[in-house]
């Protein structure tokens, strides 16, 4: 009862952020680095539009507005018009190191979860999560290590400070933890819901944007990889 109890305030907190539109007081922090980010993903093809992106630290601060609004994705290519004559891209499954695009979360402790809605184009359906970070992730977070971006470059001290949400058809959510030269670590995968008011929170009269052709192209020729992610 009293975890059912805590994930309702959690939620409630979220949900509060969305009225408080990003106003928070943000006070400086002893962390190792001055901050740590969400960063989205997608699958190729399967274009995404993101929504809010909102966390709550361990102070119980909440910290709105931080995702971008374009999620990081190999293909399509959107700078490009029409169809490829070789589809390339591989959506089943995840990448190794899934990079992902997003800010940084200034003045936050770490993370005690993060909410995201999002817009599932190729279905089209619009989801939302609340991923709660475990100890063992924030631990994860905090862990330095040594490393080379590239073989025969200087070595540097990084730190495990981006979290990257994938985000894939059906509602998937799965995270992990890297940095810019550190491998990701996969270290939770939540199922998200159906959001029920729809795109826009019901200001969009179920109307989705259109998918660019590759995309649509693909999905035609192959179909959704439901089941991969």
């Amino acid at each position: 009862m009293l975890e059912k109890n805590n994930n309702y305030k959690l939620i409630c907190l979220l949900i509060f952020a969305f009225v408080l539109n990003g106003c928070t007081t943000r006070p400086t922090q002893s962390l190792p680095y001055d901050a740590w980010g969400v960063r989205i993903y997608a699958p190729d093809y399967m274009e995404i539009q993101i929504e809010a992106v909102v966390a709550v630290d361990m102070d119980d601060r909440v910290f709105a507005n931080i995702g971008s609004g374009v999620a990081g994705q190999r293909y399509p290519n959107f700078f490009i018009a029409g169809v490829s004559e070789k589809l390339e891209g591989q959506p089943a499954g995840w990448p190794k190191n899934p990079a992902g695009r997003g800010r940084r979360t200034l003045g936050a402790k770490l993370p005690k979860a993060i909410y995201v809605r999002w817009q599932s184009l190729v279905e089209p359906q619009t989801y939302h999560v609340v991923i709660p970070i475990p100890d063992s992730t924030r631990a994860l977070m905090l862990e330095k290590e040594e490393t080379r971006c590239w073989p025969g470059s200087t070595v540097k001290t990084q730190y495990r400070k981006w979290l990257t949400v994938g985000l894939a058809p059906g509602g998937i959510a799965k995270v992990w933890a890297r940095s810019s030269c550190l491998s990701a670590i996969e270290v939770l995968r939540v199922q998200g819901v159906i959001h029920p008011k729809g795109p826009m929170d019901g200001q969009a009269g179920f109307k989705y944007r259109k998918l660019h052709e590759e995309s649509r192209a693909y999905i035609e020729r192959f179909g959704i990889p439901y089941g991969s992610w």
